[in-house]
């Protein structure tokens, strides 16, 4: 049985679970009820009226996040020649081949994205099994396998807030949008640079409205369904 904390039950009070927000307050509601002593991660959860089992009808890509996630990203460049000191100079975390192949072969991923470029994917190709379950293999469609003169841009973008927006099995979106701790404002920007990466990529194959509920919650707070209509309109310039 889970026992919450009387500050946990008195915020949940605040939120109405019969009500849909707007973005702006369902932010405000999150922020409010973020009870952890930590700085608790804020995100999106959205069902889409997709079929994941067909490919025409997935949404995989990317979304830069303007205010960033408030957290360190470990950046690991698969590289060779002078894409492995462009990759340094950009402030990759981890650079290397064969070494960093071997290293990840015997269990280790202490590193929140990585980067290749193409003539390493032969030899990447076989850590498929370990991060492709963690999220963590180079993808083409997530732009982080680029050509060598590239390697700085994509460590930089991953430094600064990139976020990988994609459907799981279920249809359902999740996203991280920041930090409980950022400003009401930052939050709002964030999340519309990813309604806005939606929007731009929704698969032509799936008709009728794509998102079909959604809700906002921080790590270990409660969730807040969203409004449709106002959700919608976020992400539209």
């Amino acid at each position: 049985m889970t026992i919450r904390s009387k500050r946990y039950k008195d915020t949940v009070t605040a939120v109405d679970t019969e009500k849909s927000y707007g973005p702006i307050e369902a932010i405000a509601l999150v922020k409010k009820a973020a009870t952890a002593k930590f700085d608790e991660t804020v995100e999106a959860h959205l069902r889409t009226g997709a079929d994941p089992r067909h490919a025409d009808q997935q949404l995989r890509g990317v979304a830069m996040l303007p205010k960033g996630l408030g957290k360190p990203v470990r950046v690991l460049v698969f590289a060779q020649g002078e894409a492995l000191q462009a990759a340094r100079d950009a402030g990759a975390d981890y650079v290397g081949t064969d070494d960093l192949i071997q290293q990840i072969e015997g269990g280790w991923t202490e590193f929140d994205t990585s980067i290749a470029t193409p003539d390493m994917m032969g030899r990447v190709g076989r850590l498929g099994r370990i991060l492709g379950r963690k999220g963590l293999m180079p993808n083409p469609r997530t732009g982080t396998v680029v050509q060598p003169q590239d390697v700085a841009r994509a460590v930089e973008e991953a430094k600064q807030g990139r976020v990988e927006v994609r459907m799981d099995r279920t249809a359902i979106i999740h996203v991280a949008i920041g930090k409980v701790s950022f400003e009401e404002d930052a939050l709002v920007e964030n999340f519309a640079a990813v309604m806005e990466m939606i929007n731009r990529n929704r698969p032509p194959a799936v008709k009728g409205q794509f998102i079909r509920s959604g809700y906002l919650t921080s790590s270990m707070g409660p969730s807040v369904r969203l409004d449709l209509g106002a959700l919608q309109s976020l992400g539209i310039e």
